[in-house]
């Protein structure tokens, strides 16, 4: 778990967003968590989220941007040695190799060059996320669509910034995974290179229902269609490993003495949601430790 994932996980039990309990989800599953985006539901609120995918997402660069500079000093050695080879035949090896490998060394990496917020909860998330990004010093437009195309004015279903490039499809969860195709569907449509997804919570749950358990977790069916991965804020190992950490090192008390944590639980209420939610994962996870 990376600080960055026990810091939100923290920050949606201290707003309600995550609650621990009985829930039953839309695959007919009684689930001992909910997590539930549109309670991120005011300005502070908000900002802080989308600060959260913000950092998220220059992770993300960075990783790929250092993956790109280890592959093209690779490159750049094995071009310059071949180069070396064939200028030494030709008794130019300076000059061969020289210009061969500041040419190799100057390969861009590239990261992200839009944000594509699918209706309806991905247009705030997209569009408060390119602005805490700017903040940041990583200024990239957005875009998102309509569910309807307009007739008048610019007309059209999309909004904001041409789509184009790689661009990252910014959402709260993936859940039958419709949100993705259908932005999918758009980016392709429109020319550009659908490149990764960001979502908040990555439940790690297979499809299927209460008794049908399917083999693929919507998120492990978008990474297999598709080819891209999907950057989540958090996991459902995260959220175990968050909840083993404090009950076991816990050191906050309330008023009558008793442990507590994020969202006002108990040290003892937490152990029994952590033991219901281990459950739940070796029943529907996807594999993993609980």
């Amino acid at each position: 778990m990376t600080s960055l994932s026990h810091d939100f996980i923290r920050f949606a039990l201290d707003t309600g967003a995550l609650r621990f309990g009985e829930f039953r989800t839309k695959a007919g599953r009684l689930s001992p968590y909910f997590f539930n985006a549109g309670l991120f539901h005011d300005g502070a609120g908000l900002g802080r989220l989308a600060g959260f995918y913000a950092d998220r997402l220059l992770e993300v660069e960075g990783g790929l941007a250092a993956e790109g500079s280890s592959q093209t000093g690779a490159q750049a050695d094995n071009t310059t040695a071949r180069a070396g080879d064939t200028a030494a035949q030709a008794g130019n090896a300076a000059t061969g190799t020289g210009g061969t490998k500041a040419q190799a060394a100057l390969a861009p990496v590239r990261g992200f060059d839009v944000l594509f917020g699918p209706a309806y909860k991905g247009i705030t998330l997209a569009s408060a996320m390119a602005v805490a990004c700017a903040q940041k010093g990583r200024n990239i437009p957005f875009a998102f669509n309509r569910k309807e195309a307009k007739d008048h004015g610019e007309g059209g279903n999309l909004v904001g910034a041409p789509l184009k490039g790689r661009v990252a499809i910014i959402d709260d969860v993936i859940s039958a995974g419709t949100s993705v195709r259908e932005s999918v569907e758009i980016i392709r449509a429109a020319g550009a290179e659908p490149a990764g997804v960001f979502i908040a919570l990555d439940r790690m749950e297979r499809g299927g229902n209460a008794e049908q358990v399917a083999a693929l977790s919507a998120v492990d069916e978008v990474r297999q269609r598709y080819g891209m991965e999907v950057h989540a804020l958090a996991t459902l190992d995260d959220l175990l490993a968050y909840l083993t950490q404090h009950v076991e090192h816990s050191s906050t008390r309330n008023a009558s003495g008793e442990a507590t944590s994020a969202g006002g639980y108990s040290d003892a209420m937490l152990a029994t949601y952590r033991s219901a939610i281990a459950d739940y994962r070796r029943r529907y996870g996807t594999g993993g430790r609980a």
